[in-house]
């Protein structure tokens, strides 16, 4: 038997933190959970820049950092995918208690897998991408010339749409060279 590794081109994984966690704050959390990936069987390939955004929807918890990156993984299976991000989240400290939008030390969503349309868990393209400054800014950095696979509209006209990008900054302005890329 031979057993090949498939390695998909286009994963986009949102990346966001907005609590401590095992690996420090925030922002040392998500640098360490890139530098997991290949534990996971992902191979980073491009990072965005660091943001500094409010809760959504508004609410007293600590102030998110968010960012987009891009990615090739051995597995073309979503569901497969989704649940390694799941082992990952849990491993940087992550409690699913069912609450909705809860403050979290690490939370990775699967974005977009290959232009691939899923109705079934999960959803893909991701179902609140679209509605996410957070998402959609840091998404611009890595691939500006994304297409959203349902709609066809570009990530600038995504982000056009959204009017007023809410309560957001970017922390840094670009990766260090190298930085987090394995």
């Amino acid at each position: 038997m031979v057993l090949r590794l498939v390695h998909t081109s286009m994963i986009l994984i949102a990346l966001g933190s907005n609590l401590p966690g095992p690996a420090g704050g925030p922002r040392e959390t998500l640098e360490r959970a890139l530098a997991a990936f290949p534990e996971v069987g992902l191979r980073l390939l491009a990072r965005s820049p660091w943001y500094r955004s409010a809760p959504v929807p508004p609410s007293n918890q600590p102030w998110f950092v968010n960012g987009v990156a891009r990615a090739t993984c051995d597995t073309a299976d979503p569901a497969d995918l989704l649940c390694r991000l799941h082992a990952l989240e849990t491993d940087f400290g992550r409690k699913r208690d069912g609450t909705p939008n809860a403050a979290r030390t690490l939370d990775l969503d699967l974005l977009d897998m290959n232009g691939l349309v899923r109705d079934d868990a999960p959803i893909l393209p991701h179902p609140r991408m679209t509605d996410r400054a957070f998402v959609l800014l840091p998404l611009a950095d890595v691939v500006p010339d994304w297409r959203h696979p349902v709609s066809g509209r570009s990530v600038a006209a995504l982000i056009a749409g959204l009017g007023q990008h809410g309560e957001m900054e970017r922390i840094e302005e670009t990766p260090a060279a190298g930085s987090s890329l394995t």
